[in-house]
């Protein structure tokens, strides 16, 4: 798996990633990280990852859904944050 400066290290070794839209979609592949690779370095789980994953793409997948993509990042933030006031003391 590797960690992200492992990522950015072999990123920088290999030359830009090619938009390949199912194993690095453009949408995903902005910057120095690939938002997979943020989610699961930083073990985010279902609900955060989602969120991470629909903010990063905000406006890059489709520019006429830049708000439906936040509203849906809202959406797993609110879920997470309900979730957790289940299972805090």
């Amino acid at each position: 798996m590797g960690n992200l400066t492992d990522k950015l290290a072999e990123r920088k070794t290999d030359g830009p990633a090619a938009s390949d839209p199912v194993n690095h979609p453009a949408h995903y592949t902005t910057g120095r990280f690939e938002v997979i690779d943020v989610i699961e370095d930083w073990d985010l789980g279902f609900c955060l990852g989602n969120a991470v994953k629909y903010i990063a793409r905000a406006g890059r997948k489709d520019p006429a859904k830049l708000v439906e993509d936040l509203e849906k990042a809202e959406f797993y933030l609110r879920r997470e944050i309900e979730r957790r006031k289940k299972t805090t003391p």
